[in-house]
């Protein structure tokens, strides 16, 4: 039934390709002479790399940015007065997180087993992967102290902002990223890089002259490294309050309809697998690519590969430089409590369980995931991205210009 259900999707989705979309996938074909501006290249033509870098750079402030800490708090009023700034309104939600005892004999959830959920079959060279709990292999004495204060127990924040639509204020995309990391490094790609991006997207959807016909909410979860736990509060506090007007009659809907949820996580280092001597290559791959992630086996599969491709068929258009490629094992990111729900994706820089789990990053949860680690093509890849997600959204929410 399910593979049924692929199958009709995949036409589905072939048949919406006009012939001017598939000639998008070669040569650029020049618009005629008459043609008005392109309004969605307009605003991807509003990322720049040098923003991005500084936003990543500004997160970097609040070393790893643990949740239940207090460089986590300052880490979300920072970028509450960053989306503010924008012209995004913003709002908090708030819930507590109190887990269990650790069970000294459960497998961690950076390393492998936390891993199997979701991903594919492993391939080609691998190393190990985890978490890295010893301060001491934190060369900085300044990030190492930065970052000593230990998580406690108790209540959490995180920042959502929104841009209304204009004609279908009632229906809502959801677009996010994790700001807390962990591993005694400073957090600059997981998730540093996937936050940035998501508040240059608000900088960007929040322009006076863009105007969108359904409702953008832009989300910097908290907890993501404990198990997802601030997009699972989010579900539970704002799932049965969808397309509800308030006051009735008021046209304003505090929690419109969710339509689609595109989380970003991990999103700069693409170096291809490492080296049979477990070195990794200096510079991005040639063969770099944005990882567009679906679940093959949750509820909403169908509709959530067809989300892909339409992100696939944006990245075609308007990405400059890196292609994109479609997976199909989303797995341990805020978009997996979303998946049975709605059509859910996320955006990395690599297959979160076939690459990333086996060591494809060896930033990943370390102490060496700093900012000074990236160079301009992995900042670059992060870019791509954004300008992805930026037009595959404008065109989903039907975003033009004021004239």
């Amino acid at each position: 039934m399910r593979s049924n259900l692929f199958i009709a999707a995949t036409c589905a989705l072939i048949i919406s390709l006009t012939p001017s979309t598939f000639a998008q996938r070669g040569a650029a074909q020049p618009a005629p002479a008459d043609a008005p501006p392109d309004p969605i290249k307009t605003m991807v033509d509003r990322l720049d790399l040098e923003k991005y870098k500084a936003t990543i750079k500004g997160l970097t402030q609040f070393g790893d940015r643990r949740q239940g800490t207090s460089r986590n708090r300052a880490a979300v009023d920072w970028i509450e007065t960053q989306l503010r700034s924008y012209g995004c309104p913003t709002d908090r939600i708030k819930y507590e997180y109190n887990p269990p005892p650790p069970n000294p004999n459960a497998a961690g959830r950076g390393g492998r087993g936390g891993l199997a959920q979701g991903g594919g079959r492993p391939r080609g060279n691998r190393i190990p992967t985890g978490v890295n709990t010893d301060p001491m292999k934190q060369p900085d004495e300044t990030l190492r102290a930065l970052n000593m204060e230990p998580t406690t127990p108790g209540p959490r924040e995180e920042v959502v902002c929104t841009k209304v639509g204009a004609t279908h204020p009632e229906e809502m995309y959801i677009v996010s990223g994790h700001m807390d990391g962990h591993g005694w490094g400073e957090a600059a790609n997981d998730d540093g890089s996937g936050t940035a991006l998501v508040m240059e997207l608000a900088r960007v959807f929040s322009s006076p002259d863009v105007v969108t016909e359904r409702t953008i909410r832009f989300a910097l979860w908290n907890n993501e490294e404990t198990g997802t736990n601030g997009a699972r509060a989010y579900i539970a506090q704002r799932q049965a309050l969808q397309g509800k007007e308030d006051p009735p009659g008021s046209g304003k809907y505090p929690e419109p309809k969710w339509l689609g949820m595109i989380q970003h996580d991990i999103m700069l280092f693409d170096h291809g697998m490492p080296l049979p001597d477990g070195t990794m290559r200096k510079e991005q791959r040639l063969e770099a690519d944005v990882n567009i992630e679906f679940q093959v086996n949750s509820k909403m599969a169908a509709e959530s590969m067809t989300l892909a491709w339409k992100f696939e068929v944006a990245n075609e258009k308007y990405a400059t430089d890196y292609p994109a490629s479609v997976g199909s094992h989303m797995t341990n990111t805020d978009s997996g409590p979303f998946q049975d729900i709605i059509p859910s994706i996320s955006l990395r820089e690599n297959e979160r369980g076939t690459q990333i789990g086996n060591g494809w990053d060896p930033q990943w949860h370390q102490p060496t995931d700093l900012y000074s680690t990236y160079n301009d093509k992995d900042f670059r890849l992060g870019l791509n991205a954004a300008q992805t997600t930026l037009s595959a959204v404008a065109t989903l929410t039907g975003a033009t210009l004021k004239k």
